[in-house]
Order: C-alpha cells, then sequence, then structure tokens
C-alpha cells in the first residue's frame, strides 16, 4: 500500500512556539512508516480553499538546519487566518471542495494549529468526515498565549509569552525604581476573557522585586473605588507602585473597562484595547499622582528572543505525537498535555475529543485570586513558574536574532 501524504496548517493568532509544533509534524512525518510527504496550507484554512499549498519536504531537504530554525522562529511559518467555517448544514460546499483537496493531494491526516477559533474548524471538518465516511485523521494541536483551551494543563505560546511579560514587568520596575517621585505604571497585558497571561506578570517577583503590587484578571470582578483604594494603600507603602491589568477586566453588570471603544471580530469576540488608559485617567483624577499606561500589545505574542525552551519543546513533542496518533487511526481530537508533577516538572502527551474542547475556555479559577480580587495565590504562582524555564539557543547576525525566512508569504497583500 502507497503512503498517504499529511496535510498541516496554522490559524489565529501568532505565538513564540507554533512553528515548534509544525516542525514537530515534520519530523514526525520524516520518521513515519505512514505518511510521506507534508503539504502546508498558506493562510490556514484559507491555503486549502484556494489551492495555495507548500511541499515542506522539499524545503526540509533544502536546508539541512531548516528544523532547527523553524522551531525558535517566532509566529506562522505558513501564515495564518481567522476564517471562521460556515455550518456544514446550512451549506456544504466549502466542506465538499475541502475534501475534494485532501483526495487531489492523497491527505491521509490533517493537522491544524491553533488555538479556540482553531478547535472550532477541527470540530466541523471531524463531524463533516464522519457524516461522509471519511477515513482521513484529523487532529488540532493547541496553541495560544491566552491559555484558554479546555482539558490541556496548558497551551503552547503561552510559557514564552509569559516569560516575555515576566520579563517586562521586572525590566519595568528597574525603569521606575530609580525616581523618588511617587508614581503608578500601568501594564495592559492581553487576556479578553482569561487572566493567565496577565497572572503571569507574578513571576516577575524575586527576592528585591515585589512588583507588579496589584494585579487584576478578568475572573474577578473589577469596582472602580476599591481600584483607587488599592492603589492609595500602595502609594503609602511605597514611591513607585506597578500595577498588571487584563485588557478584559469587567465591571459588576459584566461590562468591559474599556467597553466605550470595544468592536467585536467575526467571530463575536470583543477587540480590546485602552483598559490601561482608562485606569490611567481614574488615577490621575482620583488621586493626582504621576500616572503612565503601557499596552504591551503584540510584543508578548511573538518575541524569539525571550522564548521558553519548556514551551519550545513542548510545542515541538506535541506536534510529533499527533502524527503518531494519526498513524493509530485516532481522529476528531486534540493534542493535550498532562501535568504529573511540578517539582522536578512533568508532563505527559495524550490527546481529548475535540467535542470537550471546541467552543469552550479555560478561566483562571477563583481560588487562586486572592480574595481581595488584586493578586493571584501561591498556587497558581505554582503552576505557572515551570512554564518559563530555559532559553533555548538562538543564533544572531549583525546584532539581531536569525529566524527562518518567511519570503514566501504575500507582504504585498
Amino acid at each position: 500500500m502507497s503512503k498517504k501524504n499529511v496535510l498541516i496548517a496554522q490559524s489565529g493568532g501568532p505565538t513564540v512556539a507554533i512553528n515548534a509544533s509544525l516542525a514537530g509534524v515534520i519530523e514526525g512525518v520524516l520518521n513515519s512508516d505512514e505518511y510521506d510527504t507534508v503539504y502546508g496550507s498558506i493562510y490556514g484554512i484559507l491555503g486549502i480553499l484556494q489551492n495555495n499549498l507548500m511541499n515542506l519536504n522539499e524545503r526540509f531537504l533544502e536546508n539541512d538546519h531548516f528544523l532547527d530554525n523553524l522551531k525558535v522562529s517566532p509566529a506562522m511559518y505558513l501564515g495564518s487566518c481567522r476564517y471562521k467555517l460556515p455550518d456544514y448544514e446550512d451549506d456544504d460546499a466549502t466542506y465538499t471542495f475541502i475534501f475534494s483537496q485532501f483526495k487531489k493531494y492523497n491527505i491521509g491526516a490533517f493537522f491544524y494549529i491553533g488555538g479556540n477559533d482553531s478547535m472550532d474548524t477541527v470540530l466541523k471538518l471531524s463531524h463533516y468526515g464522519e457524516q461522509i465516511g471519511s477515513n482521513i485523521r484529523i487532529i488540532g494541536i493547541p496553541k495560544t498565549i491566552d491559555n484558554d483551551l479546555c482539558v490541556t494543563d496548558h497551551t503552547p505560546g503561552f510559557g514564552s509569552a509569559a516569560k516575555y511579560v515576566a520579563t517586562s514587568v521586572l525590566e519595568v520596575a528597574h525603569d521606575t525604581y530609580i525616581y523618588s517621585v511617587p508614581s503608578v505604571t500601568i501594564l495592559e497585558i492581553m487576556g479578553r476573557d482569561a487572566g493567565w497571561l496577565t497572572a503571569a506578570s507574578a513571576l516577575a517577583r524575586n527576592e528585591y522585586n515585589t512588583a507588579p503590587h496589584l494585579i487584576y484578571l478578568p475572573e474577578a470582578v473589577f469596582n472602580k473605588d476599591r481600584f483607587v483604594a488599592d492603589v492609595k494603600a500602595q502609594l503609602a507603602r511605597r514611591n513607585n507602585v506597578i500595577i498588571a491589568v487584563s485588557e478584559g477586566i469587567r465591571d459588576e453588570k459584566g461590562r468591559y473597562v474599556s467597553a466605550s471603544t470595544a468592536k467585536n471580530d467575526q467571530f463575536g469576540h470583543s477587540q480590546l484595547s485602552g483598559t490601561g488608559k482608562c485606569l490611567e485617567y481614574i488615577i490621575k483624577e482620583e488621586i493626582n499622582v504621576k500616572c503612565r499606561s503601557i499596552e504591551i500589545n503584540v510584543l508578548q505574542r511573538a518575541a524569539g528572543h525571550c522564548s521558553s525552551l519548556t514551551d519550545l519543546n513542548e510545542a515541538a513533542a506535541l506536534g510529533k505525537q499527533a502524527v503518531i496518533e494519526a498513524s493509530k487511526g485516532n481522529t476528531k481530537c486534540m493534542m493535550t498535555l498532562k501535568r504529573i508533577s511540578d517539582s522536578p516538572y512533568k508532563c505527559e502527551i495524550e490527546y481529548a475529543d475535540i467535542d470537550n474542547i471546541a467552543n469552550e475556555a479555560k478561566s483562571v479559577p477563583r481560588e487562586w485570586i486572592n480574595e481581595a480580587g488584586n493578586d493571584i495565590t501561591p498556587a497558581l504562582f505554582k503552576y505557572l513558574a515551570p512554564l518559563i524555564s530555559g532559553e533555548p539557543t538562538i543564533q544572531y547576525k549583525n546584532g539581531l536574532p536569525v529566524y527562518l525566512p518567511v519570503d514566501h508569504l504575500d507582504t504585498e497583500g
């Protein structure tokens, strides 16, 4: 029997580790007796619809260091998209074409690397494949800096983003502490509905640094008056107060602090910005102290120079294991990480039914946030700490990190 081929795509927002998962899949196929060629779909699922595929075996043969460079390169080598598949019960034309593409390229397994919205695509393709009796294995490989995918202990990409956030907070502390003038610095961190990444700011605390002094997550109700009281209490203890806040914090009525400027994307998610600036205005008005807000924004998503080796290794291992699971016949699932111990830190790779993951979100447990709602507990710190461990070897040229070129992507639009 001739070998089948594999198709892989990346979707959603970029992370430091998503290319490591891609490298893991390629490596898994190269070592497989089941599969032959790896095709990459350019710009996520859109590449299949537009017949824009890349032969990744050829890229590997052209460059002896391709996989090593790919593992440490941030963002998506194949490009991304935010495309929502229609319900096949309403319109199956898109699905008919996708599965005809699978047949055209002799695809035996399709892997989609992404977050919540990407797992929705895995779910829909899996159900449609089931309905038509397809034997193509469809598997999701997790990634998201938000760390909000269910079932898995954590998501690749989160550890590196957490490391960047904690590093940034520590460096902001060094910048701020040099002045004796009372001040408040607010760092706005990504997290529309889950505060995992903002919680990771606590990892900046060490034997001499207590910042961030206040942490606000979406999982705890935000109250303006309590916030002002919190800041005043901190200013009574120290000159410089540093605050970490999720972009998605909400008031008692469930309204985003930045609701006046929020818009929805095509998945119905609020596109938030300005939370830090809103809090800055509150402090200036209520306390009349020097205050600045810093929106870290996209910088936390693809900071390859500040990546976590643990994160990259786990991402690659998930990709490699996904190929093994597909060759065993497993499908309609997402690869997961199961934590075995914190010290020494150890995770095992498993997989779970996509029905229990897609369109669900994992929040920070309320018991991992202090009663006042302005800090995290030691249990959450213990959960976070191992994920930022280790540093990969990154080559530098002319003072800048060397990443795999992405000149095959249409940068001119």
